[in-house]
């Protein structure tokens, strides 16, 4: 009877904090590496355009008032270190009533702040986990800490993010590419997937019929598994371990940044200290109830949702599904979905550079990206829950055989190779030109696919290319700056 007892949520609520604040950890690491290079007074994308297009109503932003790298700087900073008090659980370190004061107070800010990241961050932050994230933040906000335990109804509220999540993304897939309904999805995803891991090719090369029970699997997972999570014990925890589990399998095969350890971290919500209880040893959870004022804010909060849930419900049940869209200037309640369609070619942009007046091809040597394969001979590496931002908009960009009307930032990307920008450079693995830069750049876009088993063992390499066209044509500084951007197609 133990394991059928809820038994509260005091144990849940601490380790949900401590996942959602690795993950906000992580965030603001991001912010504060990247995010002045992509959108900052001089990144590919200057913050200043996002002030001049918006209104401070439709996207909320810190730096929409103070558009400038200092600010952006301390934010992501502010936020790292609220993240490792929130990591350590200092608020439940504090004498009462203090605990509810500074737990609401970090989870506030941290908040806020990232708010001001997403809005202003525009394309490179255009991403599903980002709305996950302060969506699941904005919830974490009313859970309080300390010795009371947290409302019940911000508990469910938890769910039922993890509801959306999981099951809009198994709708898409169902009304998206007929991969997902042959089952052969996965004959293609570890190879094409944006960023490959160490594990990638592995799994690409597992058997066929492996690859259609995956499939098959992620049906149930998505589908099926999301109602559990409204059961009563033990059945919510089964929903939230087959959930946690799939989550897993993911980033051990894949690095999609954050989005599987946060919605693995959303699973917790399943528990109940009564099943934690009687599966591990730990000794009772102090069982008083969560303070009236945090009750009575759980129950506006759970309002607000129900209310602005219309929206998302709407769009995960249409036929014209749109998968990761935010309702709100907010962000508060979301629609979610993933991979609603699959490639089955994987196509990577070579960028190169060379400082011969008339260069042949030996002249030409490549850039190297964290995350995007260029040297066929080199082993993906693990990011995630890390996120490449620019490997994440390369990986789009490739999709099309010349730059389009999004890819505007590229052009900007490219001039600033050939000045040795630092800020830019430091979004790379390597740069080739360490003294001086290159005189002209270009842009290959090739094919590229895994080998199999045994070209790996004869060759050494993992991946095997063949080029498909010019992407852009050797371009020099005062081309690529020049009103026309520089976009010089290839054939």
């Amino acid at each position: 009877m133990q394991l059928l007892d809820a038994g509260g949520y005091w144990y849940v609520r601490f380790l949900f904090q401590r996942g959602l604040a690795l993950i906000y950890l992580v965030a603001f690491l991001v912010a504060a590496s990247q995010f002045r290079a992509l959108v900052g007074e001089d990144g590919l994308l200057p913050i200043d355009e996002f002030v001049e297009a918006v209104e401070f109503r439709d996207r909320p932003s810190l730096f929409y008032l103070y558009p400038t790298d200092r600010v952006v700087g301390l934010a992501a900073w502010t936020g790292v270190g609220l993240a490792v008090l929130a990591l350590l659980g200092v608020p439940y370190l504090l004498p009462e009533p203090w605990p509810l004061v500074a737990s609401v107070s970090i989870w506030a800010v941290m908040w806020g702040l990232y708010q001001s990241f997403v809005n202003a961050g525009r394309i490179f932050y255009g991403y599903g986990w980002e709305s996950l994230l302060l969506e699941t933040g904005f919830l974490a906000i009313f859970l309080g800490a300390g010795t009371t335990g947290p409302p019940v109804l911000v508990i469910w509220l938890v769910k039922w993010v993890l509801f959306r999540n999981m099951f809009g993304a198994g709708l898409i897939k169902l009304r998206g590419d007929d991969c997902w309904r042959d089952l052969t999805c996965m004959d293609y995803h570890y190879e094409t997937q944006p960023i490959p891991n160490p594990l990638s090719w592995y799994a690409h090369h597992l058997p066929d019929r492996f690859h259609r029970v995956e499939v098959l699997g992620n049906h149930v997972v998505e589908l099926a598994i999301p109602f559990l999570y409204f059961a009563p014990q033990p059945y919510a925890t089964v929903g939230g371990l087959a959930t946690i589990g799939f989550q897993l399998w993911l980033m051990l095969t894949g690095n999609f940044s954050w989005l599987n350890a946060l919605t693995a971290i959303q699973g917790v919500a399943t528990f109940s200290d009564g099943v934690l209880t009687a599966a591990l040893p730990l000794p009772a959870a102090p069982s008083a109830p969560a303070p009236l004022p945090l009750q009575v804010a759980s129950v506006l909060v759970a309002a607000l949702v129900v209310a602005l849930s219309g929206n998302p419900v709407r769009n995960m049940l249409s036929s014209s599904q749109t998968m990761n869209t935010a309702f709100d200037p907010l962000h508060l309640v979301n629609t979610y979905g993933a991979f609603g369609s699959i490639t089955t070619r994987r196509y990577q942009l070579v960028v190169e550079g060379t400082r011969a007046d008339d260069p042949d091809e030996d002249d030409w040597r490549a850039y190297e990206f964290e995350g995007q394969p260029v040297r066929t001979d080199q082993r993906p590496s693990q990011w995630a829950p890390y996120h490449l931002r620019l490997d994440w908009q390369l990986w789009f960009a490739a999709m099309q055989p010349r730059p389009g009307r999004r890819q505007r930032w590229f052009t900007a990307f490219l001039a600033d190779l050939l000045e040795n920008d630092a800020s830019t450079l430091s979004l790379l693995r390597s740069n080739p030109f360490p003294d001086e830069p290159p005189e002209k750049v270009r842009v290959r876009r090739f094919r590229y696919r895994y080998t199999t088993p045994e070209e790996r063992a004869e060759t050494g390499e993992w991946w095997e290319r063949d080029l498909v066209g010019v992407y852009v044509h050797p371009a020099s500084l005062s081309e690529l700056r020049s009103p026309a951007g520089g976009r010089r197609p290839g054939p």
